[in-house]
């Protein structure tokens, strides 16, 4: 069966939701000649509700075309849910890999929702003969059941299966927790990359009550995992999970783990959740994460009423023990378009400031301030997040030994500080940003139009 599909809406540098709501990536891989982006989808409303999953395709990371729903619940065990997971091209082919949802009962008035948390996930796949079609109808294959031995896993947060392969075989990490109170890890391993088997677990005080979207990769022949625990951050405000990276030793083998106490943030604003992971055409480690939004915007056109964005590409490289997460090499030759000075930014499209700052100095981006404290970089959208004071509004990086280098992506709703070259960076979701900058500034850059030539 294949997939009719319109291209509706166009996204340049920021994957948007199409309308309506998006959270997770999923399924982001070069396939083809092309990168595919795959996300988790509510068609019908801009909140949360039963997950779709939304297609988008681009050339270069940028420019991106929404192909509408890939795939969508039509089987008894993703009949509430086709949740978060990942990309495989095997033969040609472009393996889907996804938690299935059903709930155990439904709220009376909300059909979207599982009364009390009551529902189980499993783990299925789909198989598209070219990344573009998908049947949904004919294609799934549960591969994982429920599992229901608390011992083994959590039949309820057991989910977000991320695929690879390494030498003959396949291997799959799950995120899940033991009982709600503490995160873990499952791997199982796989010679088809159909039929699994349970290989090991691993669990730690940093993988909060519950894991989500484990990422297990290998940067610069040092193996790094990437995961979202929930509830690693308490306090009075919102967004209590957070991503986080960490050095670890893999053995694969037998899927042993082991890792330090220590890890970072993948970003400091502390909006960005759910990222995922992989290799772009030229091998570079690239990283992809949903930001959290709590209002959703309103556009006149197409897109009409929508929530949640993804981040700009970034290159994940490791320096001296220490992850950074660079400004894509694409994003950087779109963004270098020179503006002649701040009286020429067009405030309606993305732009770029490269400066540093010293104490004392404070920029100024339409109502959002960045500056110096106590050898770290602030950042404080209190003016441009008004009315959500129960969220996160000043952020701030770790101690930067009087080292301040900024490079900043401004859009609308977003606003990216890679700091000192990606050492930390800080993304903030903001609302209303005045046309308006003011501060140091040492050089401005906007996007190439799409008939000039760089």
């Amino acid at each position: 069966m294949e997939r009719e599909y319109l291209v509706m809406i166009k996204d340049t540098l920021h994957l948007r939701a199409p309308g309506n709501w998006i959270n997770d990536p999923n399924g982001f891989i070069y396939y083809k000649g092309k990168y595919h982006l795959f996300y988790q989808y509510f068609p019908y409303a801009p909140q949360w509700g039963t997950m779709h999953w939304g297609h988008a395709v681009s050339e270069d990371l940028l420019h991106w075309e929404h192909l509408g729903v890939a795939l969508y619940p039509s089987k008894d065990y993703d009949r509430n849910g086709v949740f978060s997971g990942s990309a495989l091209e095997k033969d040609g082919k472009l393996y889907l890999y996804y938690s299935a949802v059903k709930y155990l009962e439904t709220e009376a008035e909300d059909i979207h929702h599982a009364k009390n948390d009551a529902f189980e996930t499993s783990q299925a796949m789909v198989i598209s003969e070219d990344g573009f079609s998908f049947d949904n109808m004919g294609a799934k294959k549960q591969i994982l059941p429920v599992i229901r031995d608390e011992e083994l896993a959590d039949a309820t947060h057991t989910r977000d299966p991320k695929v690879w392969k390494s030498g003959d075989w396949y291997y799959m990490v799950l995120g899940s927790t033991k009982s709600g109170k503490v995160g873990r890890v499952l791997f199982y391993k796989s010679a088809d990359g159909v039929n699994w088997e349970y290989a090991n677990q691993y669990s730690h005080k940093n993988f909060g009550t519950i894991l989500e979207c484990p990422d297990l990769f290998e940067l610069q022949g040092q193996y790094v995992l990437q995961a979202s625990p929930m509830e690693i951050t308490p306090g009075n405000t919102e967004y209590t999970s957070q991503s986080i990276c960490t050095l670890v030793d893999f053995q694969e083998e037998k899927c042993g783990l082991s890792l330090s106490d220590s890890y970072q943030f993948v970003d400091y604003g502390l909006d960005l959740y759910a990222p995922q992971t992989n290799a772009d055409k030229d091998g570079n480690r690239v990283m992809i994460g949903w930001l959290r939004m709590p209002l959703p915007v309103k556009e006149d056109g197409e897109r009409g009423v929508w929530n949640g964005m993804m981040c700009t590409p970034r290159v994940m490289e490791l320096q001296n023990g220490h992850v950074y997460f660079r400004m894509h090499p694409e994003a950087d030759r779109y963004l270098s378009r020179e503006v002649s000075d701040r009286t020429q930014i067009d405030y309606n499209k993305p732009f770029r400031i490269k400066t540093t700052l010293e104490n004392g100095e404070m920029l100024d981006i339409g109502g959002y301030e960045i500056y110096v404290e106590e050898d770290c970089i602030k950042a404080d959208r209190s003016r441009v997040f008004e009315g959500m004071e129960k969220y996160r509004l000043v952020s701030c990086t770790p101690k930067l030994q009087g080292r301040y280098e900024l490079d900043i992506v401004v859009d609308r709703n977003l606003i990216e500080i890679f700091v000192n070259q990606g050492e930390y960076v800080i993304s903030h979701v903001v609302y209303g940003l005045e046309n308006s900058l003011s501060g140091p500034v040492e050089r401005i850059l906007t996007g190439w139009n799409e008939n000039e030539k760089e």
